[in-house]
């Protein structure tokens, strides 16, 4: 479910923070679902846990989730206006370095349309 690509420029806590703003937009994860400890993902992902501690401490601080001392980390009512506009910022940044370097936006827009139709594929298999 927490699923990393170690061989990634992207920071692992970055991808794993990511990752779990993801599964809330899904619904995989939903609220008050109880996360796995620092120390339990760390090992199942094998990394150090303080960078699993890192990505739980920015999803805290931007309310994605909550910690109760002795209890573990839950996840917060879901922002989705929060969630949607982290996403979008990621795409906003992706669609502008892809125009800067020639890729036309009917091609972007090709794209787009592919995603969706195999998202739309993907949901009737299910």
């Amino acid at each position: 479910m927490f699923d990393i690509d170690l061989m990634s420029r992207t920071p692992i806590y970055e991808q794993l923070y990511r990752r779990v703003i993801e599964l809330i937009m899904k619904g995989v994860l939903r609220e008050q679902d109880k996360l796995p400890s620092v120390r339990s993902l760390a090992t199942d992902l094998g990394v150090n846990p303080n960078t699993v501690a890192k990505a739980y401490t920015l999803l805290e601080r931007d309310g994605i989730i909550y910690s109760l001392a002795g209890r573990g980390s839950f996840v917060a009512k879901p922002d989705t206006l929060f969630a949607q506009e982290h996403v979008l910022s990621d795409f906003d940044a992706a669609a502008a370095r892809a125009l800067e370097v020639g890729i036309q936006k009917e091609t972007l827009h090709a794209r787009i349309d592919q995603l969706t139709d195999t998202d739309k594929k993907e949901e009737s298999t299910s």
